[in-house]
């Protein structure tokens, strides 16, 4: 006889964003720095990025010259906070 399972994980579905800051290798390396701050700030004002972390309900994965996030609250999250960002970043 099989033993049944203590606990029942539950399944929960990531929306995920990926930004890239174009041409940072080019960059000077105060350019790279203030970009890559300018970004975080931006990332971090947006008010998906503020929900999700007060939920507890996100993931930021630094990349260097972008981040990824991974949200597991609204499925839209991703795209709202990318039309937050302005061009160039």
């Amino acid at each position: 006889m099989a033993a049944e399972p203590s606990s029942v994980s539950e399944l929960e579905l990531g929306h995920v964003l990926f930004m890239d800051i174009v041409g940072y290798s080019k960059l000077l390396i105060d350019e790279q720095t203030d970009l890559s701050r300018q970004l975080n700030q931006i990332v971090r004002n947006t008010e998906q990025v503020q929900s999700a972390e007060a939920k507890g309900k996100l993931i930021r994965l630094p990349t260097g010259d972008g981040m990824a996030l991974v949200f597991f609250t609204n499925p839209q999250a991703p795209m709202q906070c990318a039309d937050r960002n302005p061009a160039g970043l």
